[in-house]
């Protein structure tokens, strides 16, 4: 069957009119959006803070896959982009990304292929990506040596009954020496991520593999020619990353990189949380002035009152994140006005794939055609369900849209 691009609407928050203003329904509801002077508050805070603390930022793009916000976070200082694959790191080189971290094992000769272009088109581009087994080395010194090109590579330190990395110092240094006598492949650091340890009180266990990191890290010197790469933090625990790699032994030419990538948006769940708990431990994310605020929004609309108490919005599983709690309205217009809005009053209590219920309080005044803003938690997973975000200002007047390349 053949398909008629040309008879469709671009993508499914498409606007209809122009100029476009969300609350007016000038574009297909739902959307999502992003406040733009939220996200340019979060991108100079938290580039305030990794130069605060005098660390490198590498905020990690799989967040977004926006090329629109990783120009405006290299603009802003970040000295790289983190990635998890082949795919997203050519769509970061594409966006003019200057370095790029692979923060994941570079696996399957079409992958490979992948960065050898990669590397052979952007010549200028640094690329690192991962490792943490011989075979995985064996088979990237084979391939890339058989090119004539290098590939540069960090050992990852991971930890018993997590994901991918060396399980203890041991392992790390003998792949470091192994690195270091095979053709193809230079060694350029060590990297982790400590977000995969959890518990009701995990700091001791994250701190523990920090200090085993720069204790592994001053042993893998020796086979690293000038400057090293100690990268870890995502966006829970970079206070603590900073906290004791800077104060530990380290390689004499160091660069500590930090890795968050939900500071972004930020949100209105777990990362406002875990912000809150950061700010509470870390006098210099208190002193830098400011916070992260939540930029990204779901707009929708009401399109069914079938009780008293229920109300039914046109979004579902399809549009937003739902693995960390469900999106919880935040506003209440009608007509393109805004209406007292009373939280806990209206809450939603069920999502499936294209439809949010909604309990309303007694006496609640939710009609069909409103429109309800909605918080999320978890930003990742919403802008993986949008090829196109809207960014707007904050009277919801559509800016520009940002295409996504998930």
């Amino acid at each position: 069957m053949k398909y008629h691009s040309d008879t469709v609407i671009p993508h499914k928050s498409a606007l209809l009119f122009s100029p476009a203003n969300v609350l007016a329904e000038d574009v297909c509801l739902p959307a999502a959006v992003i406040k733009k002077a939220a996200l340019e508050n979060n991108i100079r805070w938290m580039q305030s803070y990794a130069d605060a603390r005098g660390v490198s930022l590498a905020p990690h793009g799989k967040t977004t896959m926006t090329p629109w916000i990783f120009q405006a976070q290299q603009d802003a200082g970040t000295w790289a982009i983190g990635v998890g694959s082949a795919w997203q790191a050519s769509a970061a080189m594409a966006s003019g990304i200057q370095r790029v971290l692979m923060v994941n094992q570079l696996v399957g000769k079409a992958n490979m292929q992948v960065v050898a272009q990669l590397k052979q088109h952007y010549r200028e581009t640094d690329f690192i990506c991962c490792v943490d087994s011989e075979a995985n080395v064996n088979a990237l010194s084979a391939f890339f040596a058989a090119q004539n090109l290098v590939l540069d590579v960090m050992v990852e330190l991971g930890v018993p009954d997590g994901r991918c990395g060396c399980r203890t110092i041991e392992q790390g240094l003998a792949l470091a020496q192994k690195i270091a006598q095979l053709p193809g492949l230079r060694l350029r650091g060590l990297e982790l991520y400590e977000g995969v340890l959890h518990g009701d009180n995990p700091q001791p266990q994250v701190e523990a593999l920090l200090r085993d990191a720069a204790k592994l890290a001053c042993e893998m010197a020796r086979y690293v020619d000038g400057e090293f790469i100690l990268t870890g933090a995502g966006t829970v625990w970079y206070d603590v990353v900073c906290n004791i790699w800077l104060a530990a032994e380290k390689p004499p030419e160091c660069r500590i990189v930090i890795r968050p990538g939900c500071y972004i948006t930020h949100d209105a769940g777990i990362y406002d949380e875990a912000q809150q708990q950061l700010k509470a431990r870390d006098r210099v994310a208190c002193d830098i002035g400011g916070d992260l605020t939540s930029a990204l929004e779901l707009v929708a609309m009401v399109q069914s009152v079938p009780e008293s108490d229920r109300a039914v919005v046109n979004f579902g599983k399809r549009d937003s994140a739902f693995d960390a709690g469900l999106p919880q309205p935040v506003a209440h217009y009608r007509h393109g006005e805004a209406l007292t809005f009373t939280p806990g009053a209206i809450t939603s209590t069920g999502i499936m794939d294209q439809h949010c219920m909604l309990k309303l309080a007694e006496g609640c005044d939710v009609q069909v055609g409103d429109i309800l803003v909605f918080g999320t938690s978890h930003p990742c997973l919403t802008f993986d369900k949008w090829k196109t975000l809207l960014l707007v200002d904050d009277a919801y007047n559509v800016v520009e849209e940002l295409d996504t390349l998930f």
